[in-house]
């Protein structure tokens, strides 16, 4: 890659970091921008897991007040998300540039779509859990195929896997919203390390790509906690999903 596309990788990160930090779906305008670099979708896709990793440790690590007394859930729940990040990382690479690159038009609209509805999501399946009421007894047997499958979704793709994650743990588990969304950090932070590990060990990490987006999700993501208060989050939900969605066009036209 020349130093134009450097700077647009890097400018990208910088925008996923603070998007993440402000809204979510930055995997939405990080990936195509890999893509449109000539970089293929495959590499694409494995260096983008790799380079968002440490956004996903500090994401858990801000929210660990609120996974304590989840230790039950941890243990029952972990392994399911490790195994379905490790599975989806295996299909990524077993599936192959071209059928992966027919699936991206396809995936880019899912994970929009799913941000979209996001704040729908969490008011249906939040609406009878209140901050104030104790947490119920647990049933996360009931959570564990759910949450392997979602685990699948994010270690092949990922975009939008947080989302599942909370739909998933408020339809099966009785808790306040602050807590599940804590839980369902950790959960993604364990789908993203085993599938980033095993593409790391996999050969097929670009690395100057990945070390550079990494340094800018961090940097955008300090920026976008400075911003936090002032840009409504809302607002830019939804120009992701406007660039989400017309990215997605793009590929079906080129198809």
């Amino acid at each position: 890659m020349d130093w134009l596309s450097y700077l647009s990788i890097t400018l990208a990160a910088v925008a996923a970091g603070a998007v993440n930090a402000l809204a979510g779906g930055g995997t939405l305008i990080t990936f195509p921008t890999l893509m449109a670099v000539g970089i293929p979708a495959v590499v694409a896709n494995v260096t983008n897991t790799v380079a968002l990793l440490p956004g996903y440790l500090g994401g858990t690590w801000a929210q660990r007040t609120d996974l304590q007394g989840q230790r039950r859930r941890l243990q029952v729940l972990l392994p399911a998300a490790l195994a379905g990040g490790l599975v989806g990382g295996l299909l990524l690479l077993l599936s192959g540039e071209r059928l992966f690159r027919a699936l991206v038009p396809y995936l880019i609209l899912f994970a929009s779509l799913l941000l979209a509805v996001q704040d729908e999501i969490r008011k249906r399946v939040f609406s009878t859990s209140g901050e104030a009421n104790p947490p119920a007894r647990s049933r996360e047997a009931l959570a564990v195929l759910p949450v392997f499958l979602a685990a699948i979704y994010g270690g092949y793709f990922g975009a939008g896997l947080s989302v599942i994650l909370l739909a998933v743990l408020g339809l099966v588990l009785e808790d306040t919203l602050t807590r599940l969304n804590a839980l369902k950090q950790g959960l993604s932070l364990a789908t993203n390390l085993t599938a980033a590990l095993y593409f790391i060990f996999s050969g097929r990490v670009l690395w100057p790509a990945a070390l550079v987006m990494a340094g800018g999700a961090l940097l955008g993501g300090m920026l976008g906690g400075l911003l936090a208060g002032r840009v409504k989050p809302i607002v830019l939900r939804w120009l992701v999903v406007s660039i989400g969605c017309i990215v997605a066009a793009i590929y079906f036209v080129r198809g």
